[in-house]
This record gives structure tokens, sequence and C-alpha cells, in this order.
């Protein structure tokens, strides 16, 4: 895989952050009852990025929470025999909550999916919304996000790579052949 244009930089992914807790605030008038679900893997830093924003902005914090979805991926058994799991504390109550299920990039819609029917056996959420840094369209079910960082048209064959400093040591979005 090679880089073929960086779509984000460290200040554009500031931009976006920025818009995207702005947005969340101004559609549910505030911060009550609102709580932050990041996707694991890089959906967790976004998330927490977002929640310090908020906090910025409001003066509130956010609670994050970190969801596993892997044993509810439609896709477990090509993964291999053993999917290495990794234990997520999530101790939230999101009864009666709103959720905002945070991830870097929504593809498929599939990842979504499976982050819903992991949000359903933790309880019963008052809203579920969607923010993700990057929608780079092909969808296969009809999954759209509420918040969106930046929405770029890809091919089947690109990659898009978001990195950021906590795992990748580097703030920035690729597109990848």
């Amino acid at each position: 895989m090679t880089a073929k244009a960086i779509i984000l930089d460290e200040k554009a992914i500031q931009r976006a952050t920025t818009r995207i807790a702005n947005e969340i605030l101004e559609r549910n008038k505030g911060t009550k009852d609102l709580l932050l679900v990041g996707i694991k893997t890089r959906g967790v830093p976004f998330a927490e990025r977002l929640s310090k924003k908020i906090f910025e902005i409001e003066g509130e914090e956010i609670p994050v929470e970190v969801l596993d979805i892997t044993f509810y991926r439609d896709d477990l058994t090509e993964i291999g025999e053993s999917p290495v799991i990794n234990n997520s504390k999530f101790d939230f109550d999101i009864n009666n909550k709103t959720v905002v299920l945070v991830d870097d990039v929504i593809y498929t819609g599939r990842t979504v999916r499976a982050a819903l029917d992991a949000l359903v056996h933790k309880g019963r959420a008052k809203k579920v919304q969607l923010a993700v840094l990057i929608d780079r369209g092909h969808r296969e079910l009809p999954i759209r996000p509420d918040y969106v960082g930046k929405n770029v048209p890809t091919s089947r064959e690109e990659i898009v790579s978001v990195e950021f400093k906590e795992t990748d040591k580097v703030d920035q979005v690729l597109i990848k052949e």
C-alpha cells in the first residue's frame, strides 16, 4: 500500500472535531443525558477528542465508553477461527440516554450495524446517533451518519487510513492504493 494523498492533516482534523462537537451540542440542546461511545479501535480516540472539545465549549464532562464489536461482526468467520477479543469495560447505564456512536470511517455500514447490535445488549438508549470523521461512501446497509467530518468519494480499491497521535504518533487521514 502506498499513500496516494493526504486528505486531512492535523489542523483539518481539529477543525472537523470542533465542528462535530458543536453540531452534537446544537442538535441535542446541550449535554443532558449525553454519552459518547467509541467503536474500537480508532473510534475511541476520536470519541475522547470530541468529549474534550465539548468540555472546552460547555464546561461539562461527557463520559466516553469503549465498545468492542468483535462478537457482533457478520464477518467473524473470515477474521479467523480464534479472533482476539480485548475485554473492554462498559460500565455506563445507557437506558434513556442519548448515545453518540463514534467511529473514524464509515464505509459499508457493517461495523455500525454490529455496534448497534452490541449496544442493544447494553440497554435501551433513548436515541442513538452516529458521528464519523470520514464518510467514504459505498454503503451496503441503509445506515447514514448524523455527523460527518468530511465526505471523501473513493473507489472500492482505495483504503482510507485514519491515523491519530494516540495510536499512530501522527494526526492525518490518507488515501492509500
